[in-house]
C-alpha cells in the first residue's frame, strides 16, 4: 500500500507545513507544469483547516491582516511590495487611517488564501490628526 504524501490537516504544524510547501510549489509552478494537483489539493487541504479553525468574523479586517502578517513573517514593507503601493498607504490602513480598496482587497484574499468577505467588512477609521477618534467606517466595497 502507497503511502498518501498529504494528509487531512490535524495540528497547526502540518497546517504551517503545508503552507510552506504550497508557497514553494506555487513559486516553482511555472518551471513545473505538473505541480497543478498538487497546488489544488494544498489548497483545499489549508482552505478547509482555515475554514474549521479560523474565526475571521472575530476580527475587523485591519486585525485580520496584522494576524495575517505575523502569521507569514511579514512586516510592512513586504505590504508596500505586494501591494504595489507607497510606505505612507500601508502605514494609514495599518493604523485605521484609510480603508481597503477593492483592489487592496483582492490581492490580500488571493495572496493570504482567504476570502474577500474576510477583508471587505465596515470597520472604523479615525480621524486624521492621529485623535484617536472614530469619525467615519471603513467602506469596501470589493466584489467577490
Amino acid at each position: 500500500m502507497q503511502t498518501l504524501k498529504y494528509k487531512v490537516i490535524k495540528v497547526k504544524t502540518q497546517y504551517n507545513q503545508y503552507c510552506k510547501q504550497l508557497e514553494k510549489l506555487v513559486d516553482a509552478a511555472s518551471k513545473n507544469k505538473g505541480a497543478q494537483d498538487e497546488i489544488d489539493l494544498l489548497t483545499v487541504l489549508i482552505e478547509k483547516w482555515d475554514m474549521d479553525h479560523n474565526s475571521f468574523e472575530d476580527l475587523d479586517p485591519i486585525r485580520l491582516l496584522r494576524s495575517l502578517l505575523d502569521d507569514h513573517r511579514m512586516k510592512p514593507k513586504d505590504l508596500v511590495i505586494l501591494l504595489g503601493v507607497g510606505k505612507s498607504y500601508v502605514s494609514e490602513i495599518l493604523n485605521y487611517k484609510k480603508g481597503l480598496s477593492k483592489e487592496v482587497i483582492r490581492v490580500l484574499a488571493t495572496h493570504f488564501k482567504v476570502s474577500q468577505e474576510a477583508f471587505n467588512r465596515e470597520y472604523p477609521l479615525k480621524k486624521s490628526g492621529n485623535t484617536g477618534h472614530i469619525v467615519s467606517r471603513g467602506k469596501n466595497l470589493a466584489v467577490a
